[in-house]
């Protein structure tokens, strides 16, 4: 297969694209952010393209989003997006899509490298691949009554946290976590719970507000 890497951590790019160069797949481009990604798949349309579903610069919506359009413009191209959580709405639509040659993986998957391989081929080829907790968490989330139910354990420390006034320094120290990471986790917070674009001060606000409301 001809790829595609994109994906901002450098360790996990660089992982990807020995474990596919050692497999007998060609490398076309292994790139950090979302608009990297669609400029390599412009020049030349690979076989498949592996994208993180959250990418510079904001860590929002840019690596899903390109997976989107670039499924929209090269459709013989398949298209799969990893992921460390399940992004609801965007994976709904890659799983309603009706169209073949996509796939979302938990980044935990990789791990298990055969299996991995197998879906990747399998999505190259114009099939599908999902991960079952995302088919899962997609399909059950609207029966929740609890707004914070879809939030991930390490989400609901993270904005248990911001709600008791500490930075995103001070979340890091405490959860032992990159102060990277814990921008990610608060940006999948702010979009579980619907808050839009506005500056990270309104949303965190907003987000802390939204806690208290649910958890009295």
């Amino acid at each position: 297969m001809r790829v595609v890497i994109g994906e901002d951590s450098t360790l996990l790019r660089k992982g990807l694209a020995r474990l596919l160069a050692d497999e007998g797949h060609r490398i076309l481009a292994s790139v950090g952010s979302a608009v990297e990604v669609e400029h390599a798949v412009a020049r030349e349309v690979p076989d498949l393209v592996l994208i993180d579903v959250r990418m510079p610069p904001t860590f929002t919506t840019e690596g899903i989003d390109a997976a989107l359009r670039l499924k929209s413009r090269h459709p013989e191209a398949g298209v799969v997006v990893l992921s460390q959580y399940v992004e609801h709405r965007h994976a709904l639509e890659l799983l309603t899509g009706g169209v073949g040659g996509v796939g979302y993986l938990l980044k935990d998957r990789v791990a298990h490298i055969d299996s991995f391989l197998a879906d990747l081929a399998r999505v190259a080829s114009g099939g599908t691949a999902f991960d079952p907790e995302v088919v899962r968490r997609s399909f059950t989330r609207g029966r929740r009554d609890d707004p914070l139910a879809s939030l991930t354990d390490r989400e609901r420390e993270v904005l248990e946290m911001i709600a008791q006034g500490s930075t995103n320094a001070g979340v890091a120290d405490r959860l032992s976590m990159s102060v990277s990471a814990v921008e990610k986790h608060a940006n999948s917070i702010f979009l579980e719970l619907g808050l839009g674009r506005d500056t990270d001060h309104s949303r965190r606000v907003r987000a802390v507000l939204y806690y208290l409301d649910n958890t009295r």
